[in-house]
């Protein structure tokens, strides 16, 4: 087995390494003068089982073209098996048509990840699950809800105050999961989306007066609709509003929402490398997940159940 890293995220490529006791393998992902991409693999490959770390978050087109090229490189050095462990699959908000004469960019990225060579995909907390079946290789959708668990436990006290929200109907699935892990109730703010980008609280779903409430999503980009449901949760009479997000994109004014706005803390994963700006905010904490990518990585080279990570 062989783990290969290219230039998105560092860190986690790393920390997986670690966890898994083996070094990355040795590989140049370079530009040239006008910014192509050029990526040479630096050991012999042939016949391995080869797992690329590579999340598409910003910039997503040039950490695409990267995972794309060193695909290729592995296919023309003989690799016997490769699988793309992308813990933030980018176009991913893309999995449908909107209106007339709009793409459905995250089948298009899943067919181009697929000629390009991959054998296989890894990835985490897919904003929509039905993204596995634009893949025509087989397609692990891990979910961070454990690792996020484990981390409320630790950090708040499991009582009758504690409520998990969803910060919209369409997360209902994703925040349910999480409400029975923990044993606790479950709220939902209804809004309505005007336009890309912005959203607007129309309700809450059920009886928030009194309790500590968790936002729980897959995704926090320019984070308005995080700020306007934690103010709508304070409003209907939270006492306290945190949010917990498997994927902080965190784009555009996002941190200065998150610092100046009602929230008590973000939490993220760090399946996004983050910027200084980030990691030096207060009120955002990032959950590592490093050890459960590199068990799924173990039990795929191993040809073990990955869903029993999950019982």
């Amino acid at each position: 087995m062989k783990l290969l890293a290219g230039n998105s995220n560092r860190t986690l490529a790393q920390a997986i390494a670690a966890h898994l006791d083996m070094p990355l393998t040795r590989a140049q992902v370079k530009r040239f003068a006008d910014n192509e991409v050029f990526a040479v693999i630096e050991e012999n490959v042939r016949g391995e089982d080869v797992f690329i770390i590579q999340s598409t978050s910003y910039p997503a087109n040039d950490n695409l073209m990267e995972l794309l090229i060193i695909t290729d490189a592995l296919v023309r050095a003989s690799a016997r098996r490769i699988t793309a462990v992308m813990p933030y699959f980018g176009y991913a908000r893309q999995d449908r048509k909107t209106g007339g004469r709009t793409p459905i960019s995250a089948k298009l990225v899943a067919n181009l990840i697929t000629r390009a060579g991959a054998d296989r995909v890894l990835t985490m907390d897919l904003h929509a699950g039905q993204i596995q079946g634009f893949f025509d290789i087989p397609t692990d959708n891990l979910v961070a809800t454990p690792v996020l668990a484990a981390d409320i436990r630790e950090h708040y006290v499991r009582d009758g105050e504690l409520m998990i929200v969803s910060p919209d109907v369409g997360g209902v699935v994703r925040a349910r999961s999480l409400a029975e892990r923990l044993n606790v109730d479950l709220a939902i703010v209804d809004k309505r989306r005007p336009k890309a980008g912005e959203s607007e609280v129309m309700n809450i779903i059920g009886d928030v007066q009194g309790r500590r409430c968790i936002l729980f999503d897959d995704i926090v980009d320019s984070g308005g609709t995080l700020v306007n449901a934690a103010k709508a949760l304070i409003d209907a009479g939270a006492t306290e509003v945190s949010a917990y997000i498997s994927h902080g994109v965190l784009s555009g004014p996002a941190v200065q929402r998150v610092s100046e706005g009602p929230l008590k803390e973000l939490v993220i994963t760090d399946s996004i490398e983050q910027p200084h700006e980030v990691l030096n905010c207060k009120k955002i904490r990032t959950v590592p997940v490093a050890p459960l990518i590199g068990e799924a990585i173990r039990r795929i080279a191993n040809e073990e159940s990955v869903s029993k990570l999950f019982d």
